[in-house]
């Protein structure tokens, strides 16, 4: 039999067909990236993957041309600056575009939402050309954690339980633009993109960071929205959550998501058997494999194990796709991410 290209694998997958073997994902920092491939002795990052046998997804976007960004913000009007934690460096939020307003008419007079119009979506076929073989996604939206930014993180959360007008409000105007901005991808890409991706980070390590009432007010009908549009191209719907969100899976499902990732299986009720049994026949599972214990901290022998595990019951009767629970950062031994990519091809 011949093999399947890393896109007829994940189309396998996403079909709930057979693959040659389980499809395997990559996430890292920068930092843990440039690691490996001065571990490996390759290149860069492209012979990276094909060393590890890794499955990447070309991930697509329109070219931003509206008007001039400041150094150090993004177009909303946050500003950032890096942040060296010893072992990698993140962008922090440190002043937050919308912390200055209370109403609804405040921020209609005073500030401008981005616009669809600031993009150029000609330049999606060029990133396509010459990786036939991958399956092809588009990061569609991040609406949680951009309302976060705008208003600060303490603020966005007294705002979820006292101001919910003002967060509808932002959140309309929020999805509208990344709705049109979808829109105009899948017309560029003209029916390459296999995958359409939406972030919301509802869990902590032990729970919803907010109510069920609360995602269903002002999180899941733009979910819903999108999800739609992306199922109307053709696409699956992919959803990155962090933490524990298993009660609110059957509204995520019933919104229209198909892939749900990181699978962190060590939070409170995150258990992979229970997933698997209640969940399975409604999504595939991506992710699974931890990044807080086993990856950075483990032999290569639990990281292996926990592979192995991770295909028996994730992958039972198909529906897994094998990557890190998020992000591999640099405190990961190189020789554990090895591991991690030499059990999939041993058991996938």
């Amino acid at each position: 039999m011949k093999p399947m290209t890393p896109r007829e694998r994940w189309l396998a997958v996403l079909h709930r067909q057979k693959p040659d073997r389980i499809p395997m994902d990559f996430q890292g920092t920068p930092e843990l990236i440039d690691k490996m491939i001065r571990y490996l002795g390759v290149s860069g990052e492209i012979e990276m993957y094909e060393r590890l046998h890794v499955d990447y997804l070309v991930n697509v976007g329109p070219a931003y041309i509206g008007p001039p960004i400041p150094p150090g913000e993004d177009m909303y009007g946050n500003r950032f600056l890096d942040m060296d934690y010893g072992d990698g460096v993140y962008q922090e939020c440190v002043h937050h575009a919308l912390a200055q307003y209370r109403t609804v008419d405040e921020i209609a007079d005073r500030y401008t939402f981005p616009s669809a119009d600031w993009f150029d979506y000609a330049v999606i076929p060029a990133q396509i050309e010459g990786k036939e073989d991958h399956a092809v996604a588009a990061g569609l939206a991040g609406v949680y954690t951009l309302y976060t930014w705008l208003r600060g993180i303490e603020q966005a959360f007294i705002d979820f339980a006292e101001n919910q007008e003002l967060v509808l409000y932002c959140m309309e105007k929020l999805y509208d633009f990344h709705y049109e901005k979808a829109v105009r991808t899948f017309e560029a890409a003209k029916g390459r993109i296999d995958i359409g991706s939406v972030a919301n980070d509802m869990g902590s390590q032990l729970d919803l960071l907010y109510s069920l009432p609360t995602i269903r007010k002002l999180f899941l009908p733009g979910i819903r929205r999108l999800a739609e549009l992306i199922h109307q191209n053709g696409a699956f719907v992919y959803l990155h959550s962090d933490g524990a969100i298993r009660k609110a899976l059957p509204d995520l499902i019933e919104a229209g998501v198909d892939i749900y990732n990181p699978v962190q299986w060590r939070c409170k009720g995150m258990d992979r058997e229970g997933l698997k049994r209640d969940f399975g026949d409604r999504l595939i599972f991506h992710g699974g494999v931890d990044n807080q214990y086993t990856l950075p901290f483990g032999s290569v022998e639990a990281v292996k194990e926990e592979v192995k595990t991770n295909i028996e019951i994730l992958g039972r009767d198909g529906g897994y796709i094998l990557a890190p629970c998020h992000a591999l950062q640099t405190v990961t031994p190189p020789q554990n991410v090895v591991a991690l990519y030499e059990a999939g091809l041993e058991y996938g």
